[in-house]
């Protein structure tokens, strides 16, 4: 019946098609060759290079068994997740293409709008200017300031116009300062305050500086790019053609478009200093900011709380109402996430359903797709060699296969594609690798990373990212043939990936190294190639691609800030339980959330809470909420005594009331690190949503554990009424490692949902305090 439709269709167009040109006398164009898609359904259990074969043999047939037309006309197989081809079809190929066994529809390839920063689209947040949250007016985020602590700004981005944004708040107590290329008068209604702090950096100058080669503005003015990146993901205006060199064209916004933007430069060329960060928090309490975005952090494993700027900064920002955003580091490995205050919102990195790939294709034929952001190829096959045959000098072949500065032979390298290998996970040394085998005279590059695969890099040659699996076939390819050769492609946007989100490989990753009792990260967010504003000091660019959980973090940031839009009186606790408790462990597909590069299943370790739902965060329904009281007494119970307490609050607060644990904090997750037989631990919720309302729990337990709930059911009858509940856990059957579960109260509209984390004294392995 579709099919009959569908062909129907087709030849009412083609009809429609034929009097249109001979009216305008243009028959001849009637007839040119046009890109179609051609539709066949699902895969299914078809070899993805048997469906190649049959796609090549339905086009040579169309064109009367010439094979050599069928070659021209076609543009794309899609033969991986679905099946079909793209192909130049005059419309009467087209039609007679839609009458054919399989085909589902054949249709023009039409123009349609790109979105980009498509990480917001991703989220179901849709709109240029205002961002609303459906159900909900945000209009007035042109009253929320959001802080920046990070690389200053770049305040002529079309990100940061001021256009029809009403005059600054007056609550704001912030200033402009003038510096290197940037006076008073650079700031608008939407940058509303720039500080730029540098006495920390000039303190440890004279052993940085032999590395600093890049420009840096004495100025709030942005040299780097990473603060303008941040601020425009969090907060940019809408800007109709934003792009990174052709890839990723269309429309951009921030989260927050019409919140304001203060700016607080506290990092150089060589890092963010402590002295200058706490400069940078203490201006921001003042100045009256009502978020701060913090993506920055301590290497891992952090120091104490108190020892610790960012720590210590928050602390204070948060007891003064501010909501503090923070990134959880790029270090990947089990308990190396950073930023563990439990006042902050730690925020993980997922991907999102956009890649940007470079087709490799193998001399045999065999296409592979790695990562790239390279806009140059290949215009011929060229000879393929892995960079170990290329060993100079004093290296060894294992030292030059990592493609290290002056490893390769610069007469065996001219001209070749080097497949190198890649151990580290930092963005710079992967380009720097492109560099190399430029220098050594290599056309092109494939770089074998087991850990980083996702990560799109802007290479200066024809390169491409490829995992271990897909390295060790083109590898194997090299060793088996005698003169192997390669192409590679320019890199191109593709829309729909799945499974999405995903959790990226450099991603840090929980437990809580310092307080295990503390879930961390709390939260997850895109952070894999993230295209927004960039300073062209470097680089000459105006946006650019950046991957990391500096790109999560403002994520989070907008979200809070459209969350102060609607209820500016929540504190930073209940903003936090809201994006908490409504964020979601499954996957677009309702599968769930997986864990790059391996592909696992995902636990709280990984993604906190879950993946970010913007579209729940305003109606939580129940919040778990704190006080400075609140965290005080955590302070007491990690071991903080009354006179510790006392220098760092400077009041009279004593240890009185603290919990035996930290586990007592009333998070919105409980981690049970040392369960040695039972434990039970009491919550707090506070009702945010109707007024009388019931909710019951639901529980999935961590394996090896009984967990109970006392009450089971909650009963409301008014507002802000707040009740207690008791959650006890008994091991029942002792396994490895840390078990994982979740605990729901659910309501009629309203699903509450918190992450359980036990861990037996039975097991031998994990993180003890």
């Amino acid at each position: 019946m579709a099919s009959s439709r569908n062909t129907t269709i087709t030849a009412i167009r083609v009809l429609y098609l034929l009097i249109l040109c001979v009216l305008q006398a243009q028959v001849r164009l009637c007839f040119a060759a046009k890109v179609h898609v051609v539709y066949m359904g699902s895969r299914g259990s078809d070899d993805p290079d048997e469906i190649l074969r049959q796609n090549h043999q339905i086009l040579t047939d169309i064109h009367g068994g010439s094979g050599e037309k069928a070659e021209e006309s076609h543009v794309y197989s899609y033969r991986h997740g679905f099946r079909g081809f793209a192909a130049k079809l005059t419309e009467d190929q087209a039609s007679e293409m839609a009458k054919m066994p399989g085909v589902v529809s054949v249709f023009p390839n039409e123009r349609r709008k790109l979105h980009t920063t498509h990480s917001w689209d991703f989220m179901g947040l849709v709109g240029e200017e205002t961002m609303e949250i459906p159900g909900y007016s945000t209009k007035n985020q042109v009253n929320v300031v959001i802080g920046f602590i990070d690389t200053g700004i770049w305040p002529e981005s079309p990100s940061f116009s001021d256009e029809r944004m009403p005059p600054v708040p007056a609550k704001w107590k912030g200033k402009c300062e003038s510096g290197e290329a940037f006076n008073a008068s650079t700031c608008n209604r939407k940058i509303i305050g720039a500080r730029y702090y540098m006495h920390g950096y000039e303190a440890e100058k004279e052993e940085v500086e032999e590395s600093v080669k890049t420009v840096s503005f004495k100025s709030p003015r942005d040299s780097s790019g990473h603060g303008s990146h941040t601020a425009s993901t969090a907060a940019g205006r809408y800007v109709t053609n934003m792009n990174y060199n052709g890839l990723a064209t269309g429309g951009a916004r921030g989260g927050a478009p019409m919140a304001r933007i203060a700016v607080y430069k506290t990092c150089w060329d060589s890092g963010c200093y402590d002295v200058d960060l706490l400069a940078a928090f203490d201006d921001a309490i003042r100045d009256g900011v009502d978020v701060l975005s913090v993506s920055l952090g301590p290497a891992a494993p952090q120091g104490d709380y108190f020892s610790d700027a960012i720590s210590i900064g928050s602390f204070h920002a948060s007891s003064r109402g501010i909501v503090v955003v923070s990134s959880a580091g790029n270090e990947g490995n089990r308990g190396s996430a950073t930023n563990l205050a439990p006042w902050m919102i730690t925020v993980a990195a997922s991907s999102m359903d956009r890649d940007f790939t470079s087709n490799i294709i193998l001399g045999d034929g065999i296409n592979f797709t790695g990562e790239s952001l390279a806009l140059l190829q290949m215009n011929t096959s060229t000879r393929i060699i892995s960079a170990s045959e290329a060993y100079a000098g004093y290296f060894t072949p294992y030292q030059s296969s990592y493609c290290l500065e002056s490893s390769l032979n610069s007469t065996k390298s001219r001209g070749k594609v080097l497949v190198c290998q890649h151990a580290e996970s930092s963005t710079e040394s992967k380009l720097a690798k492109s560099k190399i085998v430029q220098a050594a005279g290599g056309v092109g590059m494939i770089l074998v990373d087991k850990a980083d695969k996702d990560v799109a890099i802007p290479f200066v040659i024809p390169a491409a990212v490829v995992g271990k699996r897909t390295g060790n076939k083109i590898l194997s390819y090299i060793n088996r043939t005698r003169k192997a050769t390669s192409r590679i492609f320019s890199a191109k946007t593709v829309l729909g990936s799945q499974p999405a989100p995903k959790i990226t490989a450099f991603s840090s990753k929980g437990p809580n190294a310092l307080t295990p009792e503390i879930l961390k990260p709390d939260i997850t967010a895109p952070g894999l190639n993230i295209l927004a504003a960039w300073s062209p000091a470097n680089g000459k660019m105006h946006s650019n691609i950046l991957s990391g959980t500096s790109m999560a973090c403002p994520h989070v940031t907008g979200i809070v800030a459209l969350i102060k839009a609607v209820y500016p009186s929540w504190s930073p606790s209940t903003i936090k339980s809201a994006i908490m408790t409504t964020a979601t462990v499954m996957d677009k597909n309702r599968e769930p959330i997986t864990v790059d590069p391996e592909g696992r299943r995902g636990n709280a370790f990984d993604y906190g809470a879950g993946f970010v739902n913007p579209r729940r965060v305003l109606d939580p329904g129940l919040i778990y909420d704190t006080q400075t009281t609140d965290y005080k007494a955590f302070l007491c119970s990690i071991g903080y005594n009354e006179k510790s307490l006392q220098l760092i609050t400077r009041d009279n607060s004593t240890c009185d009331q603290t919990f035996a644990t930290a586990t007592g904090l009333n998070y919105p997750s409980i981690t049970v690190p040392n369960l040695k037989n039972y434990f039970s631990v009491m919550r707090t919720v506070t009702n945010v949503g109707e007024p009388n309302s019931t909710y019951k729990a639901v529980i999935s337990s961590p394996v090896g554990i009984n967990v109970m709930v006392v009450p089971r059911l909650l009963l409301f009858s008014s507002y802000g009424q707040k009740i207690n509940f008791t959650v006890s856990f008994k091991v029942e059957a002792p396994s490895e490692g840390y078990g994982f579960g979740l605990l729901t109260w659910r309501s009629r509209k309203s699903r509450v949902t918190i992450p359980l984390v036990v861990r037996s004294t039975h097991s031998t392995s994990g993180l003890l305090r």
